[in-house]
């Protein structure tokens, strides 16, 4: 398991994750960069 796969701890959130990280460009890398920091910050807050 990854490190970032670590902070992301919905199922729905790791599908997301690894489609956004499979497409290549400079805006989908921000978008990608984005959902990790909004994706860890809401899981982080769910414990």
């Amino acid at each position: 398991m990854s490190k970032i796969r670590s902070y992301i701890k919905t199922k729905c959130g790791v599908e997301k994750y690894n489609k956004l990280k499979d497409k290549k460009g400079f805006l989908p890398r921000i978008r990608l960069y984005w959902f990790i920091l909004l994706a860890s910050l809401r899981d982080y807050l769910k414990k």
